[in-house]
């Protein structure tokens, strides 16, 4: 599912994080990451502990994944989001376009708390991306290949 590249410039970072921020503030997450289709960390915010954040990212992108297979099966184009419930600790993940919302929360937060809040959220973080996407383009439009100046005399001349 990989698209093209994207640059993250360090203020896209830093209203990323503050929304995480937010999320994870007003939602009494554990933990809240933002995370690519392909299983990259974008972003998190919160305790991590001693959680393998790399494998956590790629497990996150690999469930969504399989649950928007499952989807068209039925005949769904995807489920916007995915939730496992466990004793101590629960897990909300919202898609976003090309990137995956996930919040960790436990017993101090609801289920229907973390949707709500992370509803908000995912516009605010598609905005961001949208942001970052089209500046991402601007630049890779704005870019001379790095081999234009290279003639085909360079080049004999090279092997002359």
């Amino acid at each position: 599912m990989s698209q093209s590249p994207f640059i993250l410039q360090e203020q896209q970072f830093l209203k990323i994080r503050s929304v995480l921020e937010r999320v994870r503030v007003e939602c009494a997450a554990r933990v809240v990451f933002l995370v690519d289709r392909d299983g990259q960390t974008i972003a998190f915010n919160g305790d991590i502990g001693d959680m393998d954040t790399t494998s956590f990212s790629s497990l996150a992108a690999g469930n969504v994944a399989a649950t928007t297979s499952m989807a068209r099966l039925i005949g769904e184009n995807v489920f916007p989001a995915v939730v496992h419930e466990g004793e101590n600790e629960s897990i909300f993940i919202s898609v976003i376009g090309r990137s995956l919302l996930v919040v960790v929360f436990d017993g101090r937060s609801t289920l229907g708390l973390v949707k709500l809040r992370a509803k908000r959220a995912s516009f605010d973080i598609a905005a961001i991306l949208d942001e970052m996407i089209r500046e991402s383009q601007l630049i890779a439009a704005s870019a001379k290949p790095a081999f234009a100046d290279i003639t085909d005399e360079d080049i004999d001349s090279l092997f002359s």
